[in-house]
């Protein structure tokens, strides 16, 4: 049971790229993000909270995962600006999913996932149809665990789609985890790279380079530069994009409770405006800059 539970976690940590420091075996997670941007008194501040729950079928080996999760977003936009910013400063986003695995031959398993997200500044205080988020994915997944070999494995290999992107097409995703000493183990693929080392049985550190961002409407469409563009270019939401590298350290209080922190720098920081057709109208920062996610997180093994 605990492989096939571990499969589902795996289909939950690659759903969303910005799940991607999830582990395979979360059920629940309370977590604080922050980061300054450089040359400019903006900053950007995350609350996010997510609980799953698997529910085994009658067939072995299958299992539907429900889960939900919150976020809430406060982007400090300080910037001069020919518009208007008071309403642009907070964001919220309510998740509902749904996984389903099943085995398949010669160790594989199957898993797919559907979600509806809702996310937006909500400034006109209900929901539009803009701001619902349609998401999916399928995969496989290779399990060697420590009661197969003596050094653990895993391969996913899959597709997902997301309806914020700019195109009509799902994305490739592949991963390879492999354990190469009885204290270290590496991760290779998208969206998590990453070198684990034990410490002892209660710590762990690694170093990583992963994928982090958000994306919510803006319910009340604006130009964002009324008087100097020739033609209109309306922010119908907003989307920051982040590749960063840094450090991470996790201590485990029990076998199932566990505190861990992030702090490293970006080498990507893209954050702008886009239009109906999800084309880039501002870039509101790009610079690079430090980085700093801590939480607490419950996990099944």
């Amino acid at each position: 049971m605990k492989k096939a539970v571990k499969s589902l976690f795996l289909i939950f940590g690659f759903l969303f790229f910005e799940q991607t420091d999830a582990q395979v075996t979360d059920l629940a997670r309370v977590e604080y993000t922050y980061f300054p941007q450089r040359q400019s008194d903006n900053s950007f501040r995350r609350f996010r909270t997510f609980f799953n729950y698997p529910i085994e079928l009658k067939k072995e080996g299958s299992y539907l995962v429900p889960g939900i999760e919150y976020r809430n977003v406060n982007f400090k936009y300080e910037d001069p600006e020919f518009f208007e910013t008071s309403n642009l400063d907070r964001f919220q986003s309510f998740t509902a999913s749904l996984a389903y695995t099943f085995k398949m031959k010669n160790d594989w398993r199957f898993g797919a996932q559907t979600g509806i997200k809702i996310a937006s500044n909500f400034s006109r205080g209900d929901i539009i149809n803009d701001d619902l988020i349609y998401d999916g994915a399928i995969y496989f997944i290779k399990v060697k665990d420590k009661e197969e070999v003596d050094k653990p494995w895993r391969l996913i290999l899959g597709v997902n789609y997301s309806t914020t992107r700019g195109f009509p097409f799902p994305l490739p995703v592949i991963n390879y985890f492999r354990e190469f000493s009885p204290d270290w183990s590496f991760s290779v693929g998208v969206p998590k790279s990453n070198l684990r080392y034990a410490v002892s049985k209660k710590s762990t550190l690694q170093a990583f380079v992963t994928l982090d961002g958000f994306f919510a409407n803006v319910q009340d469409n604006f130009d964002v530069a009324p008087t100097t563009s020739s033609q209109n270019a309306i922010a119908e939401n907003i989307s920051m994009t982040i590749l960063l590298s840094g450090l991470g350290y996790e201590y485990n209080f029990t076998e199932h409770l566990s505190f861990y922190v992030y702090a490293g720098y970006t080498l990507i920081n893209d954050i702008r405006f886009r239009d109906e057709n999800k084309d880039d109208v501002l870039t509101i920062n790009d610079t690079n800059t430090f980085y700093s996610r801590g939480g607490l997180k419950f996990s099944i093994l």
